[in-house]
């Protein structure tokens, strides 16, 4: 039980480390990204620059949520903090949202009267940013594992690495074809690509909130692998649902076959927690072990 414990811990730290680099390296190349943008006239830099103002205050938001998820439970909070991760996923993908809206806002603007973009410079900033972006998503999406608060922050990091193609291909259409119209209209792509992957932010940590079964997890199959256990009789009132995205939890009636001791019946519970753990990684279960069913019409949490 301690090595599970140890290797979640090296775990989070990994994932801290990764949201630590990836947040000096973001927030230094924003600082470069807003000076050329307003050196070249680019909107798409400026948009990439946006977007990456908002990657930056969401790794700012992850890592005070991996802080979070590490603190120990207390009597006010008996799970701790363990949802920090989801809320910030939340606020991540609101973030984006606004983000998205007003590159467009401005892009709009912009097509009708283009600005006179210098491409050669708008290159090279990009360039530099896709480096940037690419090392940082690639660094995230190893530590990331199963939680949503990783998840939305490597979707920063790969959608400014898009962003980052997008403002390169306008880059080549000013300096070869002079097109500065390419500028804007590859932010409103770009802010497309961003509504897209926060609505699925979004929409997994409302999953999450509301208590929804985990993804990916059947019910069904979880029940049929407690009823079929040796010496279950039936199972009932079974829940699942996530403490933080990447922590299953589940609660279930079971009603154990013949008479059995106090003694006979926790080893039964103990057998079937390591049944949950083995085959559907939940390692927190509430078994109700009971000798008969339960009242039908009895409400049950």
């Amino acid at each position: 039980m301690t090595h599970g414990h140890d290797h979640g811990h090296d775990h989070r730290y990994e994932q801290r480390r990764a949201l630590w680099v990836a947040l000096w390296a973001n927030g230094g190349f924003l600082v470069v990204e807003v000076i050329g943008g307003f050196a070249f006239h680019s909107l798409a830099l400026l948009a990439d620059a946006t977007h990456m103002l908002s990657d930056v205050a969401a790794l700012g938001i992850a890592l005070v949520a991996q802080q979070l998820i590490d603190r120990p439970a207390t009597a006010k909070h008996s799970y701790g903090l363990q949802r920090s991760e989801v809320l910030a996923a939340q606020a991540n993908g609101v973030i984006l949202v606004a983000a998205a809206l007003a590159i467009v806002v401005e892009a709009v603007r912009r097509i009708g009267s283009p600005a006179d973009v210098s491409g050669g410079g708008l290159l090279v900033v990009a360039t530099l940013g896709l480096l940037v972006n690419v090392g940082s998503a690639v660094m995230l999406a190893r530590a990331r594992g199963g939680s949503l608060n990783m998840h939305g922050a490597f979707l920063h990091m790969t959608l400014d690495a898009a962003g980052s193609v997008a403002a390169i291909v306008a880059g080549l259409a000013v300096v070869i074809a002079g097109a500065n119209w390419v500028d804007p209209a590859v932010s409103i792509i770009v802010a497309a690509l961003v509504l897209w992957s926060a609505w699925g932010l979004l929409r997994d940590a409302n999953h999450v909130l509301l208590e929804g079964t985990p993804r990916g997890m059947d019910p069904v199959a979880v029940e049929a692998a407690l009823a079929g256990a040796d010496g279950v009789e039936a199972v009932h009132h079974l829940h699942l649902w996530n403490l933080a995205s990447d922590v299953p939890s589940l609660s279930a009636h079971v009603v154990l076959a013949g008479e059995v001791s106090l003694h006979e019946a926790q080893a039964s519970g103990d057998r079937l927690k390591a049944v949950l753990n083995e085959r559907f990684g939940i390692a927190h279960a509430t078994l109700e072990l009971e000798c008969h069913p339960c009242d039908p019409g009895e409400v049950t949490a």
